[in-house]
C-alpha cells in the first residue's frame, strides 16, 4: 500500500505524543510510515528522506520534536513537499522552545505548525491536504466536522436541560 503520509520524530520519546497523530492518520484511512529521525544526530539521513520522499509518494511530511527542534525545518529545506511542525513539549521550557524553532521559519522555507503537543491536528491537517485532491479524504473529513458539530450540540443540549449548577 502506498503511504501517503510520513510521520517522523526526532526521538522515541516523542512517540507517546506522536501517537495521537498516528491515530487521527487512522480515522481519516490514511496510510502512512512512522521514523525516528535526528537533524542534529542523523543529518545526511535526515536529508536523504527528505529529498526522496515525494518519489516515494509521500504527500505530506509531519516532524515531531522538541527541545531545539530543527527537525521541521531541516527537512522543510530539502523537500518540495508540505511539512507540519509539532513542538513537543519534552524540554524545561514547557515546549515554547520547540514552538518558537517551528513557528520563526526563515522567508522561503515554510512550516505549518500546529500547537504543543497538538499531534492530532497535524494529522487533521495532513487529512486536509490529501483531500484537496482526493474527494474520499475530503468527505471523511467534512463528517468528521459535523460529528465534532454534534457533540457540540449535544452538550448544549444537556447544559440547557440540567443548568449550570448540575452539569
Amino acid at each position: 500500500m502506498k503511504k501517503q503520509v510520513s510521520v517522523v520524530m526526532g526521538s522515541d520519546s516523542d512517540l507517546s505524543v506522536m501517537r495521537e497523530c498516528l491515530q487521527a492518520l487512522e480515522k481519516f484511512d490514511l496510510p502512512y510510515e512512522v521514523q525516528i529521525l535526528s537533524a542534529h544526530r542523523l543529518p545526511e539521513e535526515t536529508a536523504d528522506f527528505a529529498k526522496n520522499a515525494a518519489d516515494r509518494g509521500i504527500d505530506v511530511i509531519i516532524a515531531g520534536a522538541g527541545g531545539a527542534a530543527h527537525l521541521a525545518g531541516v527537512i522543510a529545506a530539502v523537500t518540495p513537499l508540505p511539512v507540519i511542525a509539532v513542538p513537543l513539549k519534552n524540554s524545561s521550557l514547557g515546549g515554547i522552545d520547540a514552538l518558537y524553532a517551528m513557528v520563526q521559519m526563515p522567508r522561503g522555507i515554510p512550516v505549518a505548525t500546529v500547537a504543543v503537543d497538538g499531534a492530532y491536528n497535524a494529522g487533521i491537517l495532513a487529512a486536509q491536504i490529501i483531500g484537496v485532491k482526493e474527494v474520499q479524504v475530503r468527505e471523511r473529513v467534512l463528517a468528521y466536522k459535523k460529528e465534532l458539530a454534534n457533540q457540540v450540540k449535544k452538550k448544549n443540549e444537556r447544559l440547557q436541560t440540567l443548568g449550570y449548577k448540575n452539569y
